[in-house]
């Protein structure tokens, strides 16, 4: 089905038929994912099979009963048992091999979702337990990356972000390796892992090292926690963009923001990479339809739709953005809104994102019948 015709702006959360034509509609235009974690998107046939290989057991090794186990455990309402999950999936991603692989794999999912841009996150530091190096960990992924894009057609552009865990005080160490990497793949940093407690304060030199070097980083922040942790990754970590930031949704009122940090946040275009479906089994959110992102794309915020972890989620970006067609009456106009933002937000150089958003994207939604998809 083209995307001329389906029909943006019906509800009904429980109209499967519908969210499938729309995921195919949306399926078919371009699209630009900044929040997908590496380690959060295997496919489950690849866990069983290399989780057999090194003898780490798992909650069932038959693939659909896999998925849906990750899905199940994660729509708890509790981030920290959704983060329990990913013991089984880092456990197999310790070799240079399967590193590659899964990378590789990622790669051909998102570019035959119609994804064109995305930046691929995860944490060298989990994935040294088969004594791979950082620099060998990178390397390994930049190895499976470049041969996705190959198999792919050239269809996508996929660059690095590594993140440094909050708790793990390695972010200094990470750092260097991302500026060691920086035009070899690696596009940015990211602070991951639990807000509380672990403010961006605790790796200040990290955030430093970042700035005289020009290398731009995101932060999560407003996911588990409140405001303030926004305004840490702004202020003390000089974020480029915020990862969740969907706390900010409680200072900003029918009219637009009612404080100055949303201000801060609307007025200078930080870009806010939500994650509906993922921020609805860690609590954050009551349901698609009133989840803050539409709210926050209406009054002018700069928002990203994103899908964090699309194994954990079961979900892929067509869906994430397709549920919002369905379930919170988003129109074609915004789904292309939000894609040029998230382009131009992204990490790749200037010239690279404009020529996206020019030539690719921008097209695509005018559309063969000459602009149906605009508003």
């Amino acid at each position: 089905m083209s995307p001329e015709e389906s029909e943006p702006g019906k509800t009904g959360a429980d109209d499967e038929v519908g969210t499938r034509s729309t995921i195919e509609a949306v399926r078919a235009l371009p699209k630009v994912l900044l929040h997908d974690h590496l380690d959060g998107g295997l496919r489950p046939a690849t866990i069983i099979e290399l989780a057999e290989q090194i003898g780490h057991p798992l909650p069932t090794t038959v693939p659909d009963e896999l998925g849906a186990w990750f899905v199940d455990s994660c729509t708890s309402g509790s981030l920290e048992r959704y983060l329990e999950t990913f013991v089984h999936t880092v456990a197999v991603m310790q070799s240079r091999a399967n590193l590659a692989r899964v990378a590789r794999e990622a790669v051909l999912d998102l570019a035959s979702d119609g994804v064109v841009l995305a930046e691929l996150r995860y944490a060298p530091e989990q994935h040294q337990a088969g004594g791979l190096s950082l620099e060998q960990v990178v390397e390994a992924v930049q190895a499976g990356i470049d041969e996705g894009v190959q198999d792919s057609g050239g269809r996508i552009v996929v660059g690095q972000l590594l993140c440094a865990m909050r708790q793990a005080d390695r972010a200094t160490e990470i750092a260097r390796v991302a500026l060691a990497y920086r035009d070899r793949g690696v596009v940015g940093f990211d602070y991951a892992g639990p807000e509380a407690g672990f403010p961006p304060s605790r790796a200040a030199q990290a955030f430093a090292l970042l700035r005289e070097a020009d290398l731009p980083c995101t932060v999560h922040a407003g996911e588990a926690d409140g405001p303030s942790s926004i305004a840490a990754a702004l202020h003390v970590a000089g974020a480029c963009r915020i990862g969740h930031g969907v706390a900010i949704a409680s200072q900003v009122g029918p009219d637009g923001p009612t404080s100055p940090l949303a201000h801060w946040l609307r007025d200078r275009r930080i870009a806010l990479e939500l994650c509906p479906s993922s921020n609805l089994q860690t609590g954050g959110a009551a349901s698609i339809a009133e989840h803050p992102v539409t709210a926050l794309h209406r009054l002018g915020f700069a928002v990203t739709v994103n899908t964090d972890n699309r194994l954990h989620s079961g979900t892929s970006a067509s869906r994430e953005l397709a549920l919002l067609v369905d379930e919170a009456g988003w129109t074609w106009q915004d789904v292309q809104d939000v894609t040029v933002t998230a382009a131009r937000a992204a990490f790749a150089h200037h010239d690279v994102r404009e020529a996206l958003v020019v030539d690719v994207i921008v097209p695509a939604f005018a559309g063969p019948t000459g602009g149906r998809h605009r508003a």
